[in-house]
């Protein structure tokens, strides 16, 4: 079995010593060597290279501009051409057994499974938000997808995560790999365009990381922002999936009970989350009538953008949201969110002004303003 670990990096910090000691235990219960895994760098300056280097992995450099979630991915497609299999972790993805990519690696014996990923467990001081978004997205149980689940799933049919995912190369190559621009979400569309040429993927219970994120409201809504700009631009995942409306809401209901019974005072926090992140996404979806520096501050990847034609940009830059005035108070709606929302380097603060942000975006919906439908 020729596999590839790959990891894209960028200044983990005191992370690094406990992935790269349980990356190194899953190596040798695999029974390969350290140099099998290859670590695609965008310039850290934390030490990480030298580590990476004195644990005997290998590293591969890309500017911190040129990173993009699809298209770095896709380096490692290009450059491993003897793996049969590719193995993608983040470096906050810390493996929680000592042979979990094993496990992982398993389900692909079946030759029809292109992609398999793996369970995430919330970090040990995760509060409920935190848990509960993974135990509603990382079920206990394991299962087999393909194009037919659709029907049933819907979009959760192409779920995945390349936070711990395993891919056969000859399926990704098949599909033409990870998308070369990607904002987030490289994984689903690879798995979707898998399901549309007869391959199955496969959620793997028992194969296990340590990985979940505090996001703050702010980053909430860059996220989901970014979710959006996904969407609009990869407009089959929508066409021959489903929207994501449903599952949308069995999650905030699933949250509220979930809360109810662990966190109760988180319950406010999480509805306003759930605003946020509609209005963020909703934005994301029309992001092609806004400005590059007006997407650039709502994206959490303000690289990707650095990226985009600047010229076609210059041309569009502020057009104007026509049609409804529920997309009129999108728009208005939008810009007193980003005044809240702190420039990216201050995005581990929290929005200061959360009930004012509420109060103020249920006084001027379109609902309030005589029910625009």
């Amino acid at each position: 079995m020729r596999v590839c670990i790959v990891v894209p990096t960028l200044n983990p910090g005191r992370l690094w010593d406990a992935f790269s000691a349980a990356l190194l235990e899953n190596l040798a219960d695999l029974g390969l060597p350290a140099h099998s895994v290859l670590i695609l760098d965008s310039a850290s300056n934390d030490g990480t290279l030298e580590k990476a280097t004195a644990a005997g992995f290998r590293v591969h450099s890309i500017s911190r501009d040129s990173f993009d979630h699809g298209g770095t991915r896709q380096v490692a497609v290009a450059l491993e051409r003897g793996a049969e299999f590719l193995v993608y972790l983040t470096q906050d993805a810390v493996l929680a057994q000592p042979d979990a990519i094993r496990i992982l690696l398993k389900a692909l014996e079946n030759p029809a499974v292109g992609a398999a990923y793996g369970r995430q467990l919330p970090r040990p001081q995760a509060r409920s938000v935190e848990v509960h978004a993974r135990l509603f997205n990382y079920p206990p149980v394991s299962r087999l997808r393909s194009f037919a689940d659709r029907q049933s799933l819907g979009f959760k049919s192409i779920f995945a995560s390349n936070s711990f995912c395993a891919y056969r190369r000859s399926a990704l190559i098949s599909v033409g790999g990870f998308p070369q621009r990607a904002i987030c979400s490289e994984e689903s569309i690879a798995i979707g365009r898998m399901h549309i040429e007869g391959w199955q993927s496969a959620y793997v219970a028992e194969a296990t990381v340590y990985h979940s994120h505090g996001f703050t409201v702010a980053q909430e809504f860059q996220r989901y922002f970014d979710v959006g700009v996904t969407h609009a631009r990869e407009p089959f995942m929508l066409e021959m999936f489903g929207t994501a409306n449903g599952e949308g809401k069995r999650f905030v209901i699933s949250e509220f009970r979930y809360l109810l019974e662990h966190e109760p005072s988180l319950i406010p926090s999480a509805l306003l989350r759930t605003l946020t992140k509609l209005i963020g996404y909703r934005l994301g979806r029309k992001e092609a009538q806004l400005s590059l520096a007006m997407r650039r501050r709502l994206s959490m990847n303000g690289c990707f953008w650095r990226a985009e034609c600047t010229a076609r940009d210059q041309r569009s830059a502020r057009a104007p949201i026509q049609g409804a005035r529920a997309d009129q108070w999108l728009a208005s709606s939008a810009q007193r969110v980003t005044e809240m929302i702190p420039h990216p380097l201050q995005a581990k603060q929290e929005l200061r002004r959360p009930a004012e942000l509420a109060t103020e975006v249920v006084r001027t919906s379109p609902v309030q303003q005589q029910r625009v439908r």
